[in-house]
């Protein structure tokens, strides 16, 4: 049995009070690191121009030491009210159609229909998922850009300046492509979606309009 601390010599009343100093900042300075470090979560959707895919990677910086667990997508589509989810690993790089996302119900393994430009709201999260997630509104822009880009290459240009028609569609094509520009900025920079659907299909009405009067 160890002897009372009153009785104990000085340079071992020395020790102990160091041991226990140490232990404690230990303790402190480990808690520390635990709660500084944390994971943090961020997707990337880049463009395609494949109007059956979406495509999503992870990018996410996962903290050394803690473990990573029960990743989940959870995916809602325009006009939908409850999301797709979709179980994933750290670090993955996806490609998702309409049946993944479940637009599409039969037919799955034979042909895959179109996904809908719009905005999709992403949320990725691993456990604690209730804690531990990141949150995005993506507006997709596949089929309006595809049509704006066959437009754009339907002109006949060179590289010289153009006359005065051509010189007038291109202006018309650059106001459109600025409405469809800000509209993806208000809903992902700005997370202002209702202003960005109403700039949107403001862009898409003039393109329509400009398709059809290139036609004629």
């Amino acid at each position: 049995m160890s002897p009372p601390f009153c009785f104990l010599e000085n340079s071992q009343k020395i020790s102990i009070l160091l041991l226990r100093t140490c232990t404690f900042l230990s303790y402190k300075f480990i808690k520390f690191i635990l709660m500084a470090s944390k994971h943090q979560l961020s997707l990337e959707l880049p463009e395609t121009n494949n109007i059956k895919v979406l495509r999503l990677f992870d990018t996410s910086l996962y903290a050394d030491g803690l473990t990573i667990d029960c990743g989940k997508l959870l995916i809602t589509s325009p006009g939908f009210n409850m999301p797709r989810v979709i179980d994933v690993l750290p670090h993955f790089n996806i490609v998702l159609n309409a049946c993944s996302l479940g637009l599409q119900s039969s037919g799955c393994g034979e042909y895959s229909e179109v996904i809908p430009d719009g905005i999709y709201k992403i949320n990725y999260s691993v456990s604690p998922n209730s804690n531990v997630f990141v949150e995005y509104n993506h507006l997709r822009l596949v089929q309006t850009l595809n049509k704006y880009y066959n437009l754009l290459a339907a002109l006949e240009m060179s590289g010289c300046e153009p006359d005065a028609d051509v010189k007038e569609q291109l202006e018309e094509l650059r106001l459109i492509k600025s409405f469809i520009d800000a509209a993806k900025a208000k809903v992902e920079y700005s997370h202002d979606s209702e202003a960005g659907m109403e700039l949107l299909l403001y862009a898409q009405k003039r393109l329509n309009k400009y398709a059809a009067t290139a036609v004629c």
